[in-house]
């Protein structure tokens, strides 16, 4: 780094995974985000001839309790939905055909490409039906019981193009979901058939399985260096099932219920879908305005004796992501009374296809330290200011916890917080900060996190003190 004092070569350390620098580089270069995709009820909605027929029983059940002669009328028409797309399954496992209005619709044999390190050919009997937004597959081909009859979300197309548009690459694209394995894969083969949003070189790594029950989180998705955590955003129905630090990431789409509001879709004057993409061409291009505009800009100012502090806000995706409709609904208000298809552990209990032979994803979320909190170690720290930066402040707070927490390790002594709590009129908490059993800083606030930043604080310019 440039020096004002210094007539020797100067250099800030920065610590990162492997593999992430270089992405990341690349990613930028390119002007490239990256978009992690959730399946079910976001993109589709599946059932087996078991999960049609259950639903439909459910159905019933309700019905015979139902006083209120709307609501019998709408389940009525919901389970004909069910028991008309149940007939087609059914034809297509009995004899690999489907009639549709009249006309006989046959399989197509599409070979499954196989991905690196698996040898095996694999032919699967599919029938799509583009009037319907339908798709009919067999997970295992020799297992008729592995059908599926699948539905797409109306606009997937327009959203598909968007991301591939006139052959430039805008978004790196993941999946994220809570399915099986074989199951994940032959979906997404479906919604992306040439393979043009994920190469088959990275179909492997970037479709990532997560246990029912088990936290989402785009460490975990990225957890081979793929891209940092700020420059990716998601598609998904349901916000809860991601980690708390990724949530402001997390575009939410209402849950896509073909059954029970088949009209819902169209009701918006743009499809849902159509929203997702109109947020994604906004977050992209907010994002990058301020790498542009801001943080290049300041970063070329930097120079060797600068402080930790003194570093530029770093665009974060979560920052531009607001939806373009304000009456677009970013929850569920009226959702489904019961799941319109097959999702996590159903789909594993309800298909008994083979395994694929190459290495299984399905684990939990990874509990290696956040992206999000590394920082780099050069240095010591100086004056606090936090100046506005096109609209976003110049500094998290929390950082100064994040830096104290981090020089503790790179020393590796232990960093304490105690807290406690005043016994005056005034709540007010009291965090002191131990340094290998040493008082270094002490903070007050009127909530705990308050009073820790500003003893994070005092103890860093205490540190810096001693370092002089």
């Amino acid at each position: 780094m440039p020096s004002k004092v210094e007539k020797v070569p100067c250099f800030w350390c920065c610590s990162v995974r492997v593999g992430l620098y270089a992405a990341s580089v690349g990613m930028l270069n390119l002007r490239c985000l990256a978009i992690v995709f959730d399946l079910d009820e976001t993109l589709i909605v599946a059932n087996t001839m078991r999960s049609f027929e259950s639903r439909i029983e459910m159905l019933s059940r309700r019905m015979d309790i139902e006083d209120d002669p709307v609501r019998v009328a709408g389940m009525s028409a919901e389970i004909k939905r069910y028991i008309e797309d149940r007939e087609l399954l059914k034809e297509f496992i009995d004899t690999d055909t489907v009639t549709d209005n009249g006309r006989i619709v046959g399989t197509q044999k599409e070979e499954v490409q196989p991905m690196p390190g698996v040898q095996e050919r694999l032919v699967r009997p599919v029938i799509r039906l583009p009037e319907r937004n339908a798709i009919l597959t067999r997970i295992n081909p020799e297992i008729r019981d592995t059908s599926v009859f699948v539905k797409l979300r109306p606009a997937w197309e327009d959203l598909r193009s968007y991301l591939t548009a006139k052959g430039r690459k805008r978004f790196e694209v993941y999946v994220c979901t809570m399915a099986e394995r074989d199951y994940a894969l032959e979906i997404w083969r479906l919604l992306d058939p040439e393979a043009n949003l994920i190469s088959l070189n990275n179909l492997s790594d970037r479709v990532v399985c997560v246990k029912a029950g088990s936290k989402k989180s785009l460490q975990h998705v990225f957890r081979d260096g793929g891209c940092h955590p700020k420059m990716a955003m998601v598609i998904d129905d349901r916000l809860q099932v991601w980690d708390e630090k990724d949530q402001h990431r997390v575009h939410v789409v209402p849950a896509y219920a073909p059954y029970y509001a088949p009209q819902a879709e169209m009701a918006n004057a743009v499809p849902v879908l159509c929203v997702a993409r109109n947020v994604a061409c906004n977050v992209r291009g907010g994002f990058f305005r301020e790498f542009d505009e801001n943080l290049l800009k300041k970063v070329f100012e930097l120079l060797h004796e600068n402080e930790l502090l003194d570093l530029p806000y770093a665009p974060d995706v979560g920052d531009y992501l607001v939806c373009e409709d304000p009456n677009f609904p970013q929850s569920n208000k009226d959702p489904a009374p019961i799941p319109e298809g097959m999702s996590g552990a159903e789909v594993e209990k309800r298909l008994n296809g083979r395994a694929y032979q190459a290495d299984q994803k399905q684990t939990s979320s990874s509990i290696r330290p956040s992206d999000d909190a590394r920082v780099p170690i050069r240095g010591t720290v100086g004056s606090s200011n936090v100046q506005p930066n096109g609209g976003s402040m110049a500094i998290v707070p929390s950082l100064f916890v994040t830096v104290l927490q981090e020089i503790g390790r790179l020393c590796n002594s232990k960093v304490e917080f105690r807290s406690t709590v005043s016994t005056s009129k005034i709540t007010q908490f009291s965090v002191e900060v131990l340094f290998s059993n040493e008082k270094i800083g002490n903070g007050i606030g009127k909530t705990r996190d308050e009073a820790q930043v500003q003893a994070a604080e005092k103890a860093l310019q205490n540190l810096q003190n001693l370092s002089h």
